[in-house]
């Protein structure tokens, strides 16, 4: 209550909104959030059931620091953890019908719920809050479980239906297309279903648990998944032949940032100099006035950047930030800093992935000082490389069926790479991240280009990502200085930092002997690690999430530069080369890795280098020519 009425007076305070606009701010989003859902349990009359319930929902308080609530129907519990916007009193969940016989625990946000609001206000819907996911129970009684695909949104939610009488209930669980929010279920012994946002608040009661795969629903009524997302590029043998149409392009991504805005909290942008965030900033900063955020915030965008001290994204960042004339926060860290915070961002993010880690935690650094300034929503870059093909090792791409290919296999794995650090490492502090190049529409836009223009071709003087940097190359209204809209991709992790990276893996070989890693096979025989880097994250990992669920959840496989492992065999000479950076892909990045095993200790600091054993690495670094109208950075 001491937390609500906080929140309650900060937005008196910070926000003053005109009368006018009253109506107006409690139909926006509930935003990210926590859900746990405990359906079918055995022992539903024990307090003892409701109050473990309580206990576990609390597990996902960061995600929702500003309300809860719990609603119990017979065997079944409906927790939420809420993230509040304007008026708590408004939205709050779970959410209901209009006779409470349908309920709603729900964590994302539906773009189209305007649209959806009239078309069920017209049928004879009444709504009980200005809440733009309470659509989701009108939904259901008006199509039942065939509604999903009708949702714009990211979202995911767990419904139930008590029409028939609490002891006939029935429910039902979705996830958003691309998995941008997290989702987890889990089955207990005593026949009950878990659903929760993140693993920490299920794995300790379940027999068995996984992810919840994006773009599915689960119904109590089969028993099982089915798909409800189907997009033509979900089947990779299809290849799709559509001409390549910059100005379509452009229009559909404009479309997505746009719909992205829709907010009445402090926000801005994440802003790493690179290609992805950058047009995210330019398009934002070009459409934000006349929206209702200019109207309560300004017209003047916030971004953001992180980075060690001289790094190429706050150097990229800022002459981008000067451009678009954003105010722009510049936060720096250490690699001690970092190292420090490597078990919160393992805890939080739930996963033992080297390249996952390596990204997250700069951005989970980042997120504290953001909601420090009172900001709890950023709109960010993620997925535009696995549209367009923008890693590096795609210039290797043998032909463009394989190229196609590779780009599906990327998306489909999202939610467990970008999507799952995107969400979790800002939800950790109570921030929510926007990701504009997974909107749904934009994606069925992207995917369906002839894969032969997305093919990286240097010698047409097309680098990866040519055809997102063509529909913004305009001569007289530019979106981005020139260097900044042919600058060479960059993964998070590398771009904070090159000594990022290095000092990860110097500390790893200061706590992981030669011996350990030799018996690795034999103490973790599933996704076994093969360095000292990826045996330091098992280990913290096991610690949090020793269940064998729980070590499955992680996706494995050898990879370079963040490749699938299938993508390995375009080149030979990758597979003696595995990292997940970016200048593990040789002969592409301009700073790429002459030997994966040599530490350059120019870029490690003392504390750090002292404890290695490794010798100085040797960066080599490509002629200026090799990828026309590419900057060399550093």
């Amino acid at each position: 209550m001491e937390a609500a009425e906080q929140s309650r007076s900060r937005a008196a305070t910070t926000s003053k909104p005109h009368p006018a606009q009253a109506q107006a701010l409690a139909d926006r989003p509930v935003r990210m959030c926590g859900i746990l859902a405990v359906l079918g349990c055995a022992d539903e009359a024990s307090h003892g059931k409701r109050a473990r319930v309580l206990e576990l929902s609390r597990r996902l308080k960061h995600r929702g620091p500003d309300w809860s609530g719990l609603r119990q129907v017979g065997d079944c519990y409906l927790s939420h953890q809420r993230l509040a916007i304007i008026d708590p009193a408004s939205g709050d969940q779970p959410l209901y019908n209009e006779d409470q016989s349908v309920v709603v625990a729900v964590n994302g946000e539906i773009y189209n719920h305007q649209h959806l609001r009239t078309r069920l206000a017209g049928a004879g819907h009444s709504f009980r809050t200005g809440s733009d996911c309470e659509v989701i129970a009108h939904l259901y009684e008006e199509h039942g479980e065939e509604f999903v695909d009708m949702l714009d949104g990211v979202f995911s939610f767990v419904l139930l239906d008590t029409r028939h009488g609490s002891g006939s209930s029935s429910f039902m669980v979705a996830r958003d297309a691309i998995g941008v929010t997290p989702l987890y279920i889990g089955w207990g012994i005593d026949g009950s279903v878990w659903i929760s946002s993140e693993m920490k608040a299920l794995n300790d009661e379940c027999e068995h648990f996984e992810i919840f795969p994006p773009g599915h629903l689960y119904s109590s009524k089969t028993g099982g998944f089915s798909r409800w997302y189907s997009p033509p590029w979900y089947d990779e043998a299809i290849i799709p032949c559509v001409p390549y149409n910059p100005l379509a392009l452009r229009k559909a991504f404009e479309k997505a940032v746009v719909k992205r805005l829709m907010t009445d909290v402090p926000f801005g942008v994440l802003l790493s100099g690179g290609l992805d965030s950058s047009l995210v900033a330019a398009v934002a900063v070009r459409h934000l006035a006349g929206t209702e955020a200019a109207k309560r915030w300004g017209t003047k965008l916030r971004s953001f950047c992180v980075g060690l001290e001289g790094s190429p994204d706050l150097k990229a960042a800022r002459e981008v930030a000067d451009y678009l004339g954003t105010l722009h926060h510049e936060f720096h860290f250490t690699v001690q800093d970092g190292i420090d915070a490597i078990e919160d961002v393992i805890y939080h993010t739930e996963t033992y992935d080297v390249t996952t880690i390596r990204a997250s935690t700069p951005m989970f650094l980042m997120s504290r000082k953001i909601k420090s300034l009172g900001v709890k929503m950023v709109i960010s870059g993620e997925g535009s490389d696995e549209l367009f093909g923008g890693y590096l090792y795609f210039h290797k791409a043998p032909d463009k069926e394989e190229f196609h290919r590779e780009t599906c296999r990327k998306i489909k794995a999202l939610h467990q790479y970008d999507c799952l650090r995107a969400n979790k490492a800002t939800s950790a502090w109570g921030l929510e991240a926007r990701v504009p190049f997974l909107d749904k529409e934009f994606i069925n836009e992207a995917m369906s280009i002839d894969p032969e223009w997305k093919m990286i071709r240097p010698d047409l003087g097309r680098i990866e990502k040519w055809v997102l940097r063509k529909a913004f190359d305009d001569e007289e209204q530019p979106s981005l200085p020139k260097h900044i809209l042919y600058r060479q991709k960059e993964q998070f992790s590398d771009g904070v930092g090159y000594s990022w990276i290095d000092g990860l893996k110097a500390h790893a070989s200061s706590n992981v002997t030669d011996k350990m890693l030799s018996n690795a096979k034999f103490i973790f025989p599933h996704n076994t690690p093969t360095t000292k880097e990826a045996y330091y994250y098992r280990m913290i990992f096991e610690r949090f999430f020793p269940q064998k669920s729980a070590i499955l959840t992680v996706p494995g496989g050898p990879s370079v530069a963040c490749s699938t492992a299938k993508a390995i065999e375009w080149d030979a000479q990758w597979s003696a080369n595995l990292d997940p950076s970016g200048r593990a892909a040789l002969g592409v990045h301009l700073a790429a890795y002459e030997h994966e095993h040599e530490q350059d200790p120019k870029h490690v600091p003392d504390t750090i280098a002292a404890g290695g054993s490794k010798k100085p690495r040797t960066i080599r670094v490509a002629a200026a020519a090799a990828l026309p109208g590419v900057a060399i950075e550093g």
